[in-house]
């Protein structure tokens, strides 16, 4: 096949596909890691269907690993290797190039197969869009899978949009790569206790033995989260490396940066939603305390970090109608433990000791408590729509499913307060998730240890 030699380093496959593993960039990168995951993601990837697919996640969580592992999986169930090309989007300019690139491999791939085309990080390429939909009108995708990735999560809607007839009769045709939930870490770190776990029914508690090892695994994840070079770190050092942290720092400043955004208010906005974790707040609040003249460029820098998969913004709900309550404030929380530990030791570089997180932070209650608190609802969000209730009181979680929604408290401290939990109590479907390791009730609602709840909730989904 001809085709530009900047390429061809992520293409190895056309000439030794036996040892494409041992020679590509990312897979030689993996082998070397103790810890290897394979995504359950890899087995939902289109195998017979052309169409457009698209691929979203953050940077930094293994969108290009997950490519390649993915050519692993197609060539070892027998599609041809010269029938499969990664393209970097790093490396296209334009549309132009874009599609100059795309007729090229076309004309020298097998014609009579099922072609795939795998296209990495499609935003760095100008007007991307313009070029794919040209390619799909002119019939060069019909016989075609074509998967574009993106970190900016915007470019899926925009494909949603801008292909319509195009992308196939695929059910599914939008995936996104997220990090590990606390349940696959469990299972990539200690495969041996999750199958045991995993054989426990969903009225069987673990014995103190099993959870006093859950918790500890937690306090684990409250460290490295669910990105598994942080995972990794932990696992060879006993600690995540500052290196580790400071490349996704860059990641997020560089991206923001090509955005045209200034990163004087990048540091201001990210310190002032840390001083305020998950405090209800408003753009006009969070701007009084800023040099930023506008609350609606407060409110950009969130947005766009919203897009990078960075934080999520939560709403509270409108009981009633089961959506966002739009007068409301909003509460903003960072979308896993790791990402937490990174901004913090940008913005905070004395956080970072000898090349590892102080562990100060995970030693303060509140801090630790407000770690928490997000992982539980950055994992729930990524299942169903997710709010807080404001009311009387505040309720941390509540999520809809079934046309009804079912709150839950997240209550990381050594003793339940019936004061503190006031609204909560209103809701006799409502369930609260403590620190405590054994089970128990509060009035009419049911205490869960927090590890396990999490845990099983990775384990069930909809149903946990």
């Amino acid at each position: 096949m001809h085709i530009d030699p900047q390429f061809l380093v992520h293409n190895t496959h056309w000439d030794d596909p036996l040892h494409f593993a041992d020679q590509d960039p990312q897979l030689k990168r993996l082998k070397k890691q103790p810890l290897v995951w394979s995504p359950a993601l890899l087995s939902h990837l289109p195998r017979d269907i052309p169409g457009i697919y698209t691929l979203g996640g953050g940077r930094q969580i293994g969108k290009t690993t997950l490519l390649k592992q993915w050519m692993v999986a197609l060539m070892a169930s027998g599609i041809s290797p010269h029938t499969i090309l990664f393209l970097s989007g790093e490396l296209i300019d334009d549309h132009h190039a874009l599609l100059h690139t795309l007729q090229h491999a076309l004309r020298d791939m097998p014609t009579a197969a099922l072609k795939f085309i795998l296209l990495d990080e499609v935003t760095y390429i100008r007007e991307w869009d313009k070029g794919i939909k040209y390619a799909a009108d002119a019939a060069l995708l019909d016989d075609v899978i074509l998967l574009i990735t993106g970190s900016d999560l915007v470019f899926i809607q925009e494909a949603r949009m801008r292909f319509p007839g195009r992308r196939g009769t695929a059910a599914v045709a939008d995936f996104h790569l997220n990090p590990l939930s606390f349940r696959e870490c469990v299972q990539l770190t200690q495969p041996t206790f999750a199958t045991v776990l995993d054989a426990l029914s969903s009225d069987v508690l673990p014995s103190h033995e099993e959870l006093t090892v859950l918790f500890q695994a937690f306090d684990r994840y409250c460290l490295h989260g669910g990105y598994l070079t942080a995972i990794n770190d932990v696992a060879k050092y006993g600690h995540i490396l500052s290196a580790t942290l400071a490349t996704y720092s860059d990641w997020i400043r560089g991206d923001m940066l090509k955005r045209g955004k200034n990163e004087t208010y990048l540091r201001e906005v990210l310190s002032a939603l840390l001083k305020r974790y998950l405090c209800q707040i408003t753009w006009n609040t969070l701007a009084q305390d800023l040099s930023i003249d506008h609350p609606a460029t407060v409110a950009d820098y969130v947005h766009v970090l919203e897009r990078m998969d960075v934080l999520f913004v939560q709403a509270a709900l409108l009981e009633d109608k089961l959506v966002a309550a739009p007068k409301k404030a909003r509460r903003v929380l960072l979308n896993d433990p790791f990402i937490y530990h990174a901004i913090r030791a940008w913005l905070m570089p004395s956080t970072v000791l000898n090349g590892q997180i102080t562990h100060d932070v995970l030693q303060e209650p509140e801090s630790y408590g407000k770690i928490v608190e997000a992982a539980v609802i950055a994992e729930i969000k990524r299942h169903y729509p997710t709010f807080y209730i404001k009311a009387e009181g505040e309720v941390d979680v509540a999520y809809v499913h079934h046309d009804q929604f079912w709150p839950i408290e997240i209550k990381w401290t050594n003793q339940l307060r019936t004061k503190d939990l006031k609204q909560v109590l209103k809701y006799p479907h409502a369930e609260i998730w403590s620190k405590q390791m054994y089970p128990g009730q509060c009035q009419h609602l049911s205490v869960r240890p927090l590890p396990w709840a999490l845990y099983r909730f990775g384990m069930t989904g909809l149903d946990a």
